[in-house]
Parts: structure tokens; sequence; C-alpha cells
């Protein structure tokens, strides 16, 4: 059943102050994406890069616990010694930490306990909130922001460790809903060209690494209306696309061929046509959605295949800053969480929701950024090496944590997310 997030998990009044009401209804959220999982369902790692839903209800309430609790609570006890050498990410800073390939063999704590530990340290929150001071509340606004990212973490992981079993089982049943027609031909918005500021203006909340606000300059181009969808891209595999390596970069290649690739995450090839596993179990493919789950490599070999290229952010951004980032198809209630067809309209869609879109851009610091002294300062700067921007926000992102300037990054080869692509050409 589907769960609207109230914000239930803490006792305080959160009605005079909007980051309590932030803090509640984002520890209500995880809990509710964990509500029908298993105790196996939530220990289990199906790959180094995917955690335990029960590794990131834990690790969510440790930076909390460790930063606001430990640091600006007076005479605060943890709740268990242990669990602080078991959650930590990476933060070197914090001292050693569980191997993250292997957090699937933390069998105990019990998800039980993982519940009890994340009542206990929204308690000990609710309890002084009202006295903490604003360097405090600003690591507990992080912290709802970095919640809300693990929570989009937990879908997909969820999704890779249930494509893993045998039998096909759904984390969520729900009726699918009759697919929507094929779009219409791509059409062209032209962009910004010449000088554009991108990066956050310091007016609410953002990641380190979205600033500082700085000049950029663009040439003439275009990005298209809308997303490419599960129809375009069976042209592409039709017409030999993962099988021309003319196509392909060369990491790619070899990529492709190592690991035997020959269309997106989760499809296969059945009798009667393509199907997909999602969180509502197998279905036939919907031609009309984005398609989902592609690595950057396939994203750029599709662009090349289509006679375009990927956008670069900031071409991306120049032309988000006009859009609503909190509309589109966003994560709103637990379920089954899917990437839709585009709405019918003018001008740019689709550039909040559905999936995130592949940027042609390294990620890579900003003139001017500097990373944030202690170890929150871990917590993006260590990571401008390897890594491709991916840019607006997918189905399993909670609605209001995205902005113009969100910066998602990934390995190029990384697909188990809701990574999808939006072309752009020269003019």
């Amino acid at each position: 059943m589907a769960t609207i997030f109230h914000g239930e998990s803490c006792d305080q009044d959160e009605t005079a102050d909007p980051l309590a009401e932030l803090f509640a209804t984002t520890r209500a959220r995880t809990m509710a994406l964990a509500e029908t999982l298993s105790d196996a369902d939530a220990t289990i790692q199906s790959m180094p890069d995917a955690s335990p839903a029960k590794w990131h209800m834990a690790h969510t309430t440790w930076f909390l616990e460790t930063f606001v609790l430990r640091d600006y609570v007076h005479a605060y006890a943890p709740f268990d010694a242990s669990y602080h050498f078991l959650f930590n990410s990476y933060y070197e800073e914090e001292g050693e930490r569980h191997s993250r390939a292997r957090r699937g063999m933390i069998t105990r704590p019990t998800l039980d306990e993982i519940r009890a530990y994340r009542h206990h340290v929204d308690q000990a929150v609710g309890t002084v909130f009202a006295t903490l001071p604003q360097p405090a509340r600003d690591l507990i606004e992080l912290g709802c922001h970095h919640e809300a990212q693990h929570q989009e973490l937990m879908l997909t992981d969820m999704l890779h460790l249930f494509a893993q079993n045998p039998t096909d089982p759904a984390v969520w049943d729900h009726p699918r809903n009759i697919p929507a027609p094929v779009p219409d031909q791509i059409r062209w918005i032209a962009g910004q060209q010449g000088a554009v500021e991108i990066g956050h203006d310091d007016n609410g909340f953002a990641f380190d690494c979205e600033g500082p606000r700085h000049t950029v300059w663009l040439h003439r181009h275009a990005l298209a209306d809308r997303l490419i969808t599960n129809h375009e891209w069976q042209a592409f595999i039709e017409d030999g696309g993962y099988a021309r390596p003319e196509l392909w970069l060369s990491n790619g290649w070899a990529w492709l061929q190592a690991e035997a690739i020959a269309a997106p995450l989760y499809w296969r090839k059945t009798d009667t046509g393509w199907r997909a596993f999602a969180l509502d179990g197998v279905h036939p493919l919907h031609p009309a959605a984005p398609v989902a789950h592609i690595s950057h490599y396939e994203a750029d070999a599709f662009a090349r295949w289509a006679g375009a290229r990927l956008p670069t952010e900031a071409e991306w951004e120049s032309a988000a800053q006009s859009c609503d980032s909190t509309a589109g198809n966003q994560l709103d209630v637990t379920g089954p969480v899917r990437p839709r067809a585009a709405a019918r309209g003018d001008g740019l869609r689709q550039m909040f929701g559905d999936v995130w879109q592949w940027t042609g851009s390294a990620f890579l610091p900003y003139p001017g950024f500097v990373v944030a002294e202690g170890a929150v300062g871990e917590y993006n700067g260590k990571f401008m090496s390897n890594q491709m921007v991916l840019r607006g926000a997918s189905c399993a992102t909670p609605r209001g944590s995205a902005r113009a300037s969100t910066r998602n990054f990934f390995p190029a080869e990384a697909r188990w997310q809701f990574s999808g692509l939006r072309l752009a050409r020269n003019l």
C-alpha cells in the first residue's frame, strides 16, 4: 500500500519550525520505505556498490548521532558504541569503519534493533532541538538532505537486490496503467548563448559542490525537448548499437565486451518482446517511458548514433534555471516508482523527475571551490575524480530535494540508478 509521508516519527511540536518539520518528514519517509521489508530483505547486499536497506537506515542515523548529538549535546551517550565502526561510510576523520563491500555481512544488529536506534536518536534530537546552536541546526539540515539521497539509494539498491532473486518478487504489488502513446519526434529548443551564470545562488540549502556561482561561456546549442524513450532505445539496439565499436568510447567498448552488455540493466528479451524488472516485478516494457538504468558509456554511444551529443552540465543548468525543480515525476509516496512518458506540451519537458540525465561533463570543482573543514568536508570534494555528472532528478528522488544546481555524479559504468539521457546538439 502506498504511504504518504506525514512526519509522525517524532513527538516534538513541529508546527513552528520548518527545520523540525523537515527533520520529522525525512525520518518518517525512510521508515516508510522499509516498512514492507523482512530482516533478510534489509540485510543482504547484492553488489559492492549497493548497500543493504538496514545499513542506509543506520548510517543516516549515525550521521545525526555523530555530528549533532555527540558534538553538540553535553554528556550524550551513544546508543551502541560499536555502531560508530559499523555505520561510518567513508569519513576518514572518524576513524576505522567496516568494509563497504561487506556491509551485507552485518546480520546483527537486526532490523528491529536498527529501528530502535533510529527512534532513540530521533527522540534525543527532539529533546534538544529548541536549544541547539545554529551550526548544529545546519548539520541537521545537511543530515536531512543527506538522508534524502540515501532514500533514493535505498530504492535503487532494493531494485537491484530483488532483481537477483530468480522468482522475480515485487517489492510492492501495484496495478499498471495502460501505457501512454509513443511521443512525437524530438523538438529542439535553442539554449542560451554567451556568458551565463551557473552554480547555487546561496538562496536556501545546497551541497558544497554546487558552488561557488560563476560565469561560463556557452556556444550556440540546442537541447531535446524531452528524454529518450524505451522505443527509441529499441531502435538503437535493432540497428546494432551494442555491436558497433565506432559509436563507443574506448573504455566504454572495453566495458561492454568485458561485461557482455547488450541492453539496459533489467531489460529481458523474450519471445513476446522486451520485458523489464521493476519494483513491482516483471512487466512488458513501456515504449513511451524514458529509458532508464543506462551507463554514461551507453548514453554517449546512443547520442553518437542519433547524430547528437550529451549536453554539458552548464548547458543543462542554464536551461533548467527557468524550470520548476519541484515538478515532474518524483518521489511522493512509498510504492513502485518508475519513469513515466512525457506529458504533452511545448518547451522543455522532463527536466526534473523520471530519470537522472547523464551529461558530458566530468565531476570537477567549480572555480573557487574550497573543501569545508572537518569530517563533513569529506562529503563531496574527495570524489572529484573519475566521475561523470548527472542532472535533474528521478522518480526515486524525494520531491523538493533537487535544484537546478544539483550535481549528481557516478562512474561512467554505473547504471543501477534511474539514469537516462536527453540529447543536445550544436547549432
